[in-house]
């Protein structure tokens, strides 16, 4: 909505005289959603959409299972060949249309990361992560374009809040990278994706119901989802309390990973800004109600960071919030990001932390660096467009570097 104003301005032989009309915006115009998917809408919901289009409500069925057990998406319509062929391009166009475009993907450790540039239907930029390791593949999916929690050491945060994703955008990530491991393109071969973590652009737990939405549908048996196990799957949060009550009771028994990184209020007030709405103290109460009402363990992350948050009274201090708990510590050395001073633990110390969590029987690990060369890891996704490829907005074609399906 917008109103026009005529603004009084003051002429050179001192007569009054208006200038030009011109429109006010007095409220931001919405932006535009992404298209409805089939991932997400209900299993009754697709089926009613495809007898809409004059086809029997198997049809549904029958894409749905392309999707989630072939990982076909909208790009592969001759691949699906039980869907007749006069009828294939609007059954794809209404329940499989284009989300995500791959503008770049870069590789490092050997082959084994690999890091996805998304391109949205708007022309905003997300990433994801896929890793294989020996025992399992992890992909690490983004929630949000950007973050709007602040958190100096992150360069997601640095770069404020764009949009929230849909819950099949936050989906399509997932089938991608589960087909890009099944088709072998990671170093080892052709894998199964076994593994979901909520640590990529975005804070989940600010996009609470969609989020909630895509968790339900990658836990869904197909046709109706992915069928992923629940405790395959990790949700991070920096402590928003209340999303973190509700996560407990959706039924839903993830593993809640907390990102807390000090012990004390004072300090983790400068580290994770939205300590100052809910400290140390409320988010860890709520932690634990979590554990106890879904059974799961909950993941407490700590970025080690040199002479800020890493001395040996900080770790006893962690140690005391911890002890008798149903949790687990998980240590990231920082990773380096643009515009940050910051550096990580040395290693005495990182390993002087961990000795005394261990000390008061607290298991504690130290995550490894993958995907740091490619600016893949623990929070350094900044969507950064490749040439070529200016951003939100942009119709450009991808930029370079080796591009996914």
């Amino acid at each position: 909505m917008a109103v026009s104003s005529a603004v009084p301005s003051t002429a050179a032989g001192g007569a009054e005289a208006s200038a030009p009309a011109r429109s006010v915006p007095l409220v931001a115009a919405p932006r535009p959603r992404p298209p409805r998917h089939l991932a997400d809408l209900t299993t009754t919901q697709r089926r009613e959409l495809t007898v809409s289009l004059g086809e029997p409500a198997f049809r549904a069925d029958q894409v749905a299972r392309h999707y989630f057990a072939r990982y076909l998406r909208a790009g592969d319509a001759e691949a699906m060949t039980d869907l007749p062929a006069a009828s294939r391009a609007a059954l794809l166009e209404a329940l499989l249309p284009a989300l995500l475009t791959p503008a770049r993907t870069m590789t490092c450790d050997a082959g084994a990361t690999h890091k996805t540039l998304w391109r949205a239907f708007d022309g905003v930029l997300i990433e994801s992560v896929l890793m294989r390791y020996p025992d399992r593949a992890t992909v690490c999916v983004s929630s949000q374009a950007g973050c709007g929690m602040g958190c100096p050491f992150c360069a997601t945060g640095q770069g404020g809040l764009t949009r929230n994703l849909s819950a099949a955008e936050i989906v399509e990530q997932v089938v991608a990278a589960a087909g890009a491991i099944a088709r072998g393109e990671l170093a080892g071969g052709p894998a199964r994706l076994s593994n979901v973590v909520f640590m990529g652009m975005g804070e989940p737990l600010a996009n609470y119901a969609t989020v909630v939405a895509a968790l339900r549908v990658l836990t869904a048996p197909p046709p109706a989802g992915l069928g992923l196990s629940a405790r395959s799957i990790t949700v991070s949060t920096v402590g928003l309390v209340p999303a973190i009550r509700r996560l407990a009771g959706a039924g839903l028994p993830v593993t809640l990973a907390v990102s807390l990184h000090a012990p004390d209020d004072e300090l983790r007030d400068s580290l994770v800004p939205v300590n100052r709405r809910w400290p140390v103290a409320e988010v860890l109460t709520a932690a634990w109600e979590y554990a106890e009402t879904t059974g799961r363990r909950v993941s407490i992350e700590y970025a080690l960071i040199d002479d800020v948050n890493d001395q040996p009274e900080r770790a006893d201090a962690l140690a005391d919030l911890l002890v008798g708990r149903l949790a687990h510590v998980n240590l990231i050395p920082l990773n380096p990001t643009r515009g940050v001073s910051w550096q990580a633990s040395e290693r005495r110390r990182e390993r002087e932390f961990v000795r005394r969590l261990r000390l008061r029987g607290i298991t504690a690990t130290v995550r490894d660096t993958r995907g740091r060369d490619i600016a893949a890891a623990c929070g350094q996704l900044a969507a950064d467009a490749p040439t070529g490829l200016s951003g939100p907005g942009t119709d450009r074609p991808d930029g370079s570097g080796r591009a996914g399906r």
